[in-house]
């Protein structure tokens, strides 16, 4: 049985996290989408609002769990006993990122390859920080993201500028 682990902040999850984690599900027997608790980066919601949006986005596909995690990408694949960290490119300037990723990780879990899966053209400008900018300058995110995380961006929005 292949496992792979999809890890990633999802501050909020959006349709090109789901079409990822869809398509890695095709392709391993396993897939345990890891929600990052603590990224080096400032995040709008709580590790909890994050897994519990991310479980509902994923709910759908049968192979695929939720987890959250801290600490190292690398050693938490190992502990799950993933065979790969998967990732998904939506440009250029993605690539060499990933690329420092996926070679960092191979020097901390040799075994663990990573595969990046090419982001579907439709998704391909959506990112969690874009996401987040529309919704707080009053434009529509009902296209880039589920209805619930939809609700829970005016919510946050409604408790940050009262």
């Amino acid at each position: 049985m292949t496992t792979a682990l999809y890890p990633a902040s999802f501050d909020p999850v959006t349709f090109g996290h789901i079409d990822i984690a869809e398509r890695a599900a095709k392709l391993f027997d396993k897939v345990i989408v890891g929600v990052f608790e603590k990224p080096l980066k400032n995040l709008l919601f709580t590790p909890e609002e994050r897994l519990s949006m991310t479980q509902q986005a994923v709910a759908h596909i049968n192979n695929v769990e939720v987890a959250h995690y801290s600490g190292l990408t690398a050693y938490f694949a190992g502990t799950i006993g993933a065979d790969a960290i998967v990732r998904g490119l939506r440009a250029v300037s993605d690539f060499e990122w990933e690329m420092q990723l996926a070679l960092a990780n191979q020097s901390i879990a040799p075994e663990i390859d990573t595969v990046c899966l090419m982001t579907s053209q439709r998704f391909s400008f959506i990112s969690s920080s874009i996401v987040k900018e529309i919704a707080f300058n009053g434009g529509s995110v009902k296209h880039l993201v589920p209805a619930y995380v939809v609700q829970a961006l005016h919510a946050k929005k409604s408790t940050i500028h009262t």
